[in-house]
């Protein structure tokens, strides 16, 4: 593996246009369960679709109960060996953006700027009004539901949301596109923590390679991108990210 590290290291340090994509793999490390394997938020829960939310205060109700069981995990989290070690790289003027299908915020709490982060499934510590688009923390959200609006309402009489993207709900369009044109620019494209499997998401290691850029993953399980990628690691990000920071800097 240290030659792989070796290899991934040097590759950064030589690159103009490095770009990082992430996924469950690295926060839960952070103590964060994902959603899909044994253990995950949909073994305990039934996700509520987005056309679900937007019908029925029932199933709204369902959805704020499930956001409220994450907050228990969301609340004590903190960013990890993983997340420190990109943002180390962005303080060392290698990283030109950082794209994640997280949304738990810890990128930015690790001290990457909000505007070299794309968010493409959104962030749960923001909370939007789906008819006026208002903006609310997730404080003034939890302030609402303490004192008894199980489905928070908006003062227009639109539907708080928190600022994710649900089953059935379109993906951001602006985050989509800035996403697609970085991964068709990098020349160094590194995946973390993800199984690449959930579109569009998964099509930006896709994009980077017809650019020619070199591949790596970094993933404990399988990807469909396993055959192709230049450097393939099953080892935990955060282990092998420190271990890459630290063959850039020495000492």
């Amino acid at each position: 593996m240290d030659e792989k590290i070796t290899l991934v290291a040097n590759k950064i340090k030589d690159s103009k246009h490095l770009v990082i994509f992430t996924g469950a793999g690295i926060s839960t490390e952070s103590g964060i369960p994902d959603y899909r394997s044994q253990g995950g938020l949909w073994d305990k829960f039934r996700p509520v679709y987005f056309d679900e939310f937007m019908t029925s205060e029932a199933s709204r109700i369902q959805y704020w109960e499930q956001r409220l069981d994450m907050e228990k995990t969301l609340c004590v989290s903190k960013p990890n060996t993983g997340h420190m070690s990109i943002s180390k790289l962005h303080e060392l003027g290698f990283l030109k953006a950082l794209i994640t299908q997280n949304i738990d915020g810890l990128h930015k709490a690790s001290g990457i700027p909000k505007d070299k982060i794309i968010e493409l499934h959104g962030n749960t510590r923001r909370v939007r009004c789906m008819s006026c688009k208002k903006l609310i923390s997730w404080d003034e959200a939890q302030k609402m539901i303490d004192a008894g609006d199980m489905a928070p309402v908006c003062s227009c009489g639109g539907y708080f949301k928190p600022d994710t993207i649900s089953f059935g709900q379109a993906m951001p369009a602006e985050e989509t596109q800035r996403a697609v044109a970085l991964s068709a620019k990098s020349d160094v494209f590194i995946v973390v923590g993800s199984t690449l499997l959930v579109q569009p998401a998964a099509l930006m290691p896709e994009y980077a390679k017809n650019a020619n850029a070199f591949l790596a993953i970094i993933n404990l399980s399988q990807t469909p991108y396993d055959n192709v990628c230049d450097v393939l690691i099953r080892e935990k990000a955060g282990d092998v990210l420190k271990k890459i920071v630290k063959k850039i800097i020495p000492g």
